[in-house]
């Protein structure tokens, strides 16, 4: 049987790294035309932009911080089919900086879906998972269709006409398991809740839930959702415990060689997130590391503190943000290559 279907990877998700003009300049080399795009200066302390397709290039958000929705007609000034064109907004272009950007594939700037209680636009890609859902609040507990044909695992919101926080359902399958996070806090792990920004209710094939609470549901805001699904081969959600073994650290299967990976600490209220990536780690040993709810600058460790294998990754470093005994993470996953492709080929570790 074959492990997965999806053999490459960079048609759904990439990572990209480029330098800054302070003009104008078209990013490529990505593999698609990209319909998320989220972006960071490494060795500055700009915010972290999200941009997507639903909303529109020159909308972007932080997700470092609660503000709302801003815009800049310097910001990406279109999408491309190998990437998109950016302007002289510093957030993302300034001369000389480094940047990466990370990159997801749905299905440009969405169609109307009439599933659930709330009607909504939804840009989806089934084959890998992963959908941009915009919709109005109205304050009662209620219903969105996400598109996926299958539960999402993670889902992440912002009010885009408020400065609210960026709830994240870490829901961990159908079960009820998991909690909510914010992606712009350190907190830990928090209950779900008819007022809370999810509802106990797990997602079903067709649609979420969202309690009343103002940052999922304010009557009158209009919302922005990237809702994500497990796909074998190509994508990983779950939870894992530390070790705090520097030698032999927890051992993390995702049934592919990773090429990102988002870690959160639930356990105590100062679990940064971290995100790492194999552009800035092009070995099997990961040193650089960002927080996406800061606006730090990369930190580019002496010592290991990961290898990406063939099928997961290995800790290598005992820190508390990701590898504290007992200590508890989520975490989610994208694929450079699947363990074992459709053709029952098996990848080879780099």
């Amino acid at each position: 049987m074959a492990y997965t279907t999806i053999n490459k990877s960079t048609d759904y998700f990439n990572t990209k790294l480029y330098t800054g003009n302070g003009s104008t300049q078209s990013i490529t080399g990505i593999g698609h035309q990209p319909d998320l795009v989220w972006t960071k200066g490494r060795n500055d302390t700009y915010s972290q932009m999200w941009v997507d397709a639903v909303r529109g290039g020159t909308k972007y958000i932080y997700s470092n911080t609660t503000v709302a929705e801003a815009t800049n007609a310097n910001a990406i000034t279109s999408f491309i089919s190998d990437g998109y064109n950016i302007g002289s907004f510093g957030t993302l272009n300034d001369n000389s900086q480094a940047y990466v950007s990370w990159n997801w594939k749905a299905n440009g700037a969405g169609s109307a879906n009439t599933t659930g209680s709330i009607n909504s636009t939804v840009s989806v890609n089934t084959t890998s998972g992963f959908s941009i859902v915009k919709y109005t609040g109205n304050a009662t507990v209620s219903t969105i269709g996400h598109g996926l044909g299958v539960a999402p695992k993670m889902i992440i919101t912002k009010n885009l006409s408020r400065s609210d926080a960026f709830p994240v359902d870490c829901r961990q399958g159908n079960s009820g398991a998991g909690g909510i996070m914010y992606l712009n806090e350190t907190g830990t792990l928090g209950a779900y809740g008819n007022t809370s920004p999810y509802p106990s209710t797990a997602p079903t094939s067709t649609v979420y839930s969202v309690g009343t609470a103002g940052n999922t549901n304010y009557s009158g805001s209009d919302l922005i959702a990237y809702c994500f699904a497990e796909k074998t081969g190509f994508s990983k959600f779950g939870q894992y415990t530390g070790n705090g073994s520097a030698t032999g650290g927890t051992f993390i299967y995702t049934g592919f060689k990773p090429a990102m990976i988002i870690i959160k600490r639930s356990d105590t209220s100062a679990g940064q997130w971290t995100i790492f990536d194999n552009k800035r780690n092009p070995s099997n040993a990961v040193r650089a590391m960002l927080v996406p709810n800061g606006t730090d600058v990369e930190l580019s460790q002496n010592e290991n503190n990961m290898d990406f294998l063939s099928n997961g990754l290995k800790m290598y470093n005992s820190d508390g943000v990701f590898n504290a005994n007992n200590s508890k993470y989520i975490y989610m996953a994208f694929a450079e290559a699947p363990l074992v492709g459709s053709n029952n080929v098996p990848c080879t570790a780099r």
